[in-house]
């Protein structure tokens, strides 16, 4: 039996279609739907700094705020729907693998040989074998990189940090940039650096192993795949955890040299 995203059970669906590879992208309502939530996680993240942050906030707070409670929601909402399909919903192949690969050779394992997700031989978890609200969306994903639709293993292993560790702690710094207390600057910065540095690292470990084999899962057979699902969605978290360590970087440089300065005049009064 297949599990929907409810939690209910169904007949078994025939496993789903291999990838498509062509040159125009596959627009449908659940394409429409999928950008539409993306947008409105956006418009969601914004409305909340109008919220919470005082008017009279800086502009550069703000965007902080903007991005950091986006970067939560998007973890929360996506990525948790993700590690939600690959651990509770799955297709029973009909005896075995190998059974079930004669009968249907276009369906592959994400996992190495011999090696079965939850240990389970007699089934394949992902969000293509199942037909709720968040199996499509990550079906549609999963057009562009086909990993999203199984259970590969360091994707799913980042996920689960990304969604239990990044997503909260991304909601730690928001509550840091509300508060607007000069002694906590250093603490906020602190914070999203160390947030930052595991948004990159988890960028380079999704994808590095992708590039040094020949990108055998990804389609970028057309723009919409290659330059909005691939480059655009995943260089926001390039570009801004980037500018968070430069703007890191130097807030907290410059507090230094100012605490520096103000122990060479105190030493020096001391002298005097």
């Amino acid at each position: 039996m297949a599990s929907s995203f409810w939690g209910g059970s169904k007949a078994t669906p025939p496993p789903p279609p291999p990838p498509i590879h062509s040159s125009s992208p596959q627009i449908d309502a659940i394409t429409i739907v999928s950008l539409l939530f993306f947008v409105s996680l956006l418009g969601a993240a914004y409305a909340g700094s109008v919220r919470l942050l005082p008017p009279a906030a800086a502009k550069k707070t703000r965007v902080l705020f903007v991005w950091h409670l986006f970067d939560a929601l998007i973890h929360l909402f996506f990525e948790g729907s993700f590690l939600w399909n690959c651990f509770f919903v799955s297709y029973s192949l009909p005896t075995s693998f190998n059974a079930a690969a004669k009968r249907h050779p276009r369906i592959k394992l994400l996992t190495p040989p011999d090696v079965y997700w939850l240990g389970q031989e007699d089934r394949i978890y992902g969000a293509s074998y199942g037909e709720g609200i968040f199996s499509k969306l990550w079906q549609e994903y999963a057009k562009a990189d086909r990993r999203w639709g199984g259970t590969d293993l360091g994707v799913v292993s980042l996920e689960v940090l990304t969604v239990f560790v990044g997503a909260p702690l991304a909601l730690w710094i928001c509550v840091l940039l509300r508060r607007e207390e000069r002694k906590g600057a250093l603490k906020r910065w602190f914070w999203m650096i160390i947030l930052a540095t595991a948004e990159l690292y988890g960028g380079w470990m999704t994808f590095a192993p992708e590039w040094f084999t020949g990108s055998p899962n990804l389609d970028t057979s057309n723009w919409m795949y290659l330059w909005l699902y691939l480059f655009i969605f995943n260089g926001l978290w390039v570009i801004f955890p980037v500018w968070i360590l430069y703007e890191g970087y130097s807030a907290m440089s410059s507090a230094m040299s100012h605490a520096e300065m103000v122990d060479l005049v105190n030493y020096l009064n001391k002298k005097a």
